[in-house]
């Protein structure tokens, strides 16, 4: 079933709304077809009749295909894929104005059956092109310019084959009126399909924008910390070149300098690292809440978890949630979605949970959701000895499910269970003067 509903949801929104309007302009061709092009057909019985009425309704199918062609390649210069079809538009309102010449002549000459069959076709093709060709127009001005125009020129039309007056105002003011609907109808919908990919189009940018924020805050933060220290190395270790030279011996005090202040620098380093890559929980938390809300998903976070938790343990289920959250953003079109953290009782081991719906979860062959995020969790839970659960559940809704054991929750963690993997600064330090 997801295969077959899967050129749906997995679309996003602007992809939706574009498909949604393309076949609703695809209708049109059908429904002119079935409205306008059948009314000749049947009605009034004779050979000569009958292959006017066929010709008039192989005149219509042509000139709906040719709406209908024009309103795809219209609604494809919108969404900024192909170039403005000026010259197909010309084409439909010429093929527009040489049929209703058409119906007026066999109409003149009696052929065209009942007398509401001519303005069924006139009216009708009018109305049906009016809406094509409004998709093309790049200005509102131009649009309503539009219905006037054509209804115009199907007045004059009726005034040169010999018309009375009033027969000409009352075929032009059927056509206004219809035109100007359609036409409404399809600019407004062509205006949609245009605001929708570029608030999507915005939503990428935004997204991009705070990773590149991200990074320059990073990159400003490193510069803030190494700029000083690397420059005091460059003059000491030049000084000391120069002292090593002169064979003094405060060339070796300098040297041990150099060393302490590259060790400084190290920490330092590690600190601005660690401070980056830490989560807090709390701040997840309202970080998730306010995202999907401003996102329009309806978000509830639950917390019946009060016991204050090790940092450590903190980290872990803060990127949990921070990971989960960009997955509910990236896949599927969900609506509703649950942040809970609970435990089931003072000694039981710590569930965080954050289940939506409206996603489409592939599994992998090892039967976990794939992703390299879902991975890097992982990683990171087991330095808590946690573990980590995702993939789809009954009701049509994904499931992320992160659980830390009770033994982890009182501050007794070992090594394992901190930030960095388990490493401390004193760990490193000693690493460094080894290979030194």
């Amino acid at each position: 079933m997801s295969k077959l509903t899967g050129w749906w949801r997995d679309r996003s929104s602007a992809g939706k709304v574009e498909l949604y309007t393309r076949w609703s302009f695809h209708f049109f061709v059908l429904l002119e077809i079935t409205t306008v092009g059948l009314a000749p057909l049947g009605s009034v019985p004779g050979d000569l009749s009958r292959a006017v009425g066929l010709s008039l309704f192989g005149i219509v199918c042509v000139q709906s295909v040719l709406c209908g062609v024009l309103s795809s390649r219209a609604l494809d210069w919108v969404v900024e894929r192909r170039a403005r079809p000026v010259r197909l538009a010309a084409a439909t309102l010429a093929v527009t104005a040489g049929a209703s010449l058409a119906v007026l002549l066999l109409d003149g000459a009696g052929l065209t059956g009942p007398p509401q069959v001519t303005p069924t076709l006139l009216v009708g093709m009018a109305c049906f092109t009016a809406g094509s060709v409004v998709l093309c127009l790049p200005r509102v001005r131009h649009m309503l310019y539009l219905a006037p125009g054509l209804a115009v020129a199907a007045a004059a039309g009726i005034a040169l084959v010999g018309r009375s007056a009033g027969e000409a105002v009352g075929y032009g003011a059927a056509v206004l009126l219809s035109s100007f609907f359609l036409a409404a109808a399809c600019g407004f919908s062509a205006w949609l399909v245009r605001t929708v990919r570029e608030l999507d189009r915005s939503r990428e940018l935004q997204a991009q924008l705070a990773v590149a924020e991200e990074r320059l805050r990073f990159g400003r933060d490193l510069h803030d910390v190494m700029g000083r220290n690397l420059a005091v190395i460059a003059l000491k270790s030049e000084l000391a070149v120069q002292l090593a030279r002169r064979e003094r011996p405060e060339a070796v005090e300098q040297m041990i300098e150099v060393q302490r202040i590259a060790r400084e620098s190290q920490r330092e380093v590690r600190d601005v690292v660690r401070g980056y890559r830490a989560a807090d929980l709390a701040v997840e938390l309202e970080g998730a809440r306010g995202v999907l809300s401003a996102a329009g998903i309806d978000c509830r976070v639950e917390l019946r978890e009060r016991r204050p938790l090790p940092p450590a343990v903190q980290s872990a289920l803060g990127w949990v949630v921070r990971e989960a959250t960009t997955n509910v953003l990236r896949h599927g079109e969900p609506r509703h979605c649950v942040i809970r953290l609970a435990a089931a009782d003072a000694g039981a081991d710590l569930v965080l949970t954050v289940e939506n719906d409206g996603a489409v979860a592939v599994a992998a062959p090892d039967g976990r959701a794939p992703g390299s995020g879902l991975a890097g969790l992982r990683e990171r839970l087991a330095a808590v000895e946690g573990t980590l659960e995702a993939g789809p559940v009954p009701g049509g809704r994904f499931r992320v499910r992160a659980q830390v054991p009770a033994r982890c929750l009182a501050g007794g963690i070992g090594g394992r269970a901190r930030g960095d993997g388990g490493r401390s600064d004193e760990d490193e330090e000693k690493e460094e003067g080894v290979r030194a």
